[in-house]
């Protein structure tokens, strides 16, 4: 039985429960057949041999009572009346003669068949005599002498004869109970070996229902509580998860905002480094017009004045572009050291992002070198115009003194000019990297905005697998309930 399942066990504990009742139910119809038959037998006894032994006695008084009537009137209805009894009464007596069957019983009606035989002679000699004479006195007589003590004899036999059927009816009636009891006790018998069985078959089975199922569920539970904790977990995990990226996204928005702000910036550097680059070919032409008439040199001293002075107020508006961008610059290299932090903090979800923040770190800390640069060479601009101013001063006093450092001046302005030209390409550079660094935050502000919907996801499903694994442990409880083992 061990190693069968639970299944066979309970297919063959029901044939055998079927098996034992099919006995039962084939016992049982056998019983009662017996005892219909039993019951049969003493109702044919007591309807028939007991209600014919009666009826001898009724003849018997009929035969009588039209025996009187003939003495008294000397009729032949009478007369014919009383040999009708005779063959009624003769009849009932050969009937009995087929059906009983107790020896004693036969016996008794061969005396009665006698008795009878001995009264009908009587009978036949006193209607003789009656048919003779009308005196009653002799009939009487001859009645009361030989009719009378045969008449007294049969009823005697019929009585012992109906006593002995009564008594066979009885019998037969108390073997026909002590059928239907052993019948009785033979049914209770096989119901309580079903029974029995049944009850063995019925425990047997729960316990190993009990055992199986409750181990089964006893694991199903141990699993649940481990996975209902792991969702649990891995959703106070999510959620932690989503605080940080959503720390993050700040955080790059802020970023990304700072980004378009040094675009800005380098955009209008690059616009104020081509207004410089436009007055530095003007003042160009103005050398080239100086080379050619030296007599002009007074009004184009004038000129160059004129056009340092504006050189120097553009060159302050450069330093002042180059301070925000500088300022910018520390402000996105702390934004890229607090993304950074924060990506560390955020764990596996985090790596890339760390990547390009330590990317735009470095764009920042190339950009604070640029604008370094740009200072410097804005601080030799302003040198140069300095010098310029004071040689266009001295040109004014005197010309010739101008002429013999024009050569000077020529080439401190063509310094001047290549100053701006690198001041351009520098700007260009810079407006370059803070688009290129626009398009990086842009690239990880929607990263970051994918990990945190996979991380709202992640933690939707923690819950759901919570909840699943709680609805779980409840049906293990109540299934425990079911099988009867009485725990959860």
């Amino acid at each position: 039985m061990a190693k069968r399942t639970f299944g066979n066990k309970l297919w063959l504990g029901f044939g055998v429960t079927v098996a034992l009742t099919l006995i039962m139910g084939t016992a049982s119809v056998t019983a009662l057949t017996v005892v219909v038959h039993a019951k049969d037998d003493a109702i044919n006894l007591a309807v028939n041999d007991l209600v014919s032994a009666e009826h001898l006695t009724t003849e018997a008084e009929s035969r009588i009572s039209d025996y009187r009537g003939f003495l008294f009137y000397d009729t032949e209805d009478y007369l014919d009346a009383t040999n009708s009894d005779r063959d009624e009464f003769l009849k009932i007596v050969n009937q009995l003669r087929s059906t009983l069957t107790d020896s004693t019983a036969q016996s008794l009606l061969s005396t009665v068949t006698t008795t009878e035989a001995k009264h009908a002679e009587a009978i036949s000699a006193v209607i003789a005599l009656r048919q003779q004479t009308t005196d009653l006195g002799p009939i009487r007589k001859a009645s009361n002498e030989t009719v009378t003590p045969l008449r007294k004899a049969l009823q005697t036999a019929i009585k012992d004869l109906t006593t002995r059927v009564r008594a066979d009816v009885v019998t037969a009636r108390t073997s026909a109970t002590d059928r239907a009891n052993q019948a009785i006790v033979l049914i209770i018998l096989l119901a309580l070996l079903a029974t029995a069985f049944a009850a063995g078959v019925a425990w047997r089975l729960s316990r190993d229902l009990r055992r199986e199922v409750g181990a089964a569920v006893g694991h199903i539970q141990s699993s649940s509580a481990e996975l209902e904790a792991a969702a649990a977990q891995q959703a106070s995990g999510g959620r932690d998860q989503a605080s940080a990226m959503n720390e993050i996204t700040t955080t790059i928005s802020e970023l990304l905002i700072t980004s378009r702000q040094i675009a800005d910036s380098a955009q209008r550097v690059s616009k104020i480094a081509e207004e410089t680059s436009e007055a530095a070919r003007n003042g160009d032409a103005t050398i080239e017009q100086t080379r050619a008439s030296i007599s002009a040199i007074r009004s184009q001293v004038d000129q160059i004045v004129q056009h340092m002075l504006a050189l120097g107020e553009k060159s302050q508006q450069i330093g002042g572009v180059v301070d925000l961008v500088s300022e910018l610059a520390e402000q996105t290299n702390i934004l890229a050291i607090n993304a950074t932090i924060e990506a560390s903090g955020a764990g596996e979800w985090g790596r890339r992002f760390a990547v390009v923040a330590e990317e735009i770190r470095k764009l920042a800390d190339r950009t604070a070198g640029s604008a370094k640069e740009i200072r410097a060479l804005i601080d030799d601009v302003r040198g140069a115009v300095n010098t310029t101013v004071m040689a266009t001063e001295i040109g004014a006093k005197s010309v010739d003194a101008g002429s013999r450092q024009f050569d000077e001046a020529t080439g401190s302005f063509r310094r001047i000019a290549h100053l701006v030209a690198t001041t351009n390409d520098a700007t260009r550079e810079i407006e370059l990297s803070t688009a290129q660094q626009s398009t990086a935050v842009e690239q990880v502000n929607v990263a970051a905005g994918d990990t945190a919907r996979v991380t709202r996801e992640t933690e939707a499903s923690a819950v759901q697998t919570k909840q699943t694994a709680a609805h779980l442990s409840n049906l293990s409880g109540d299934l425990l309930e079911l099988v009867g083992t009485g725990r959860r």
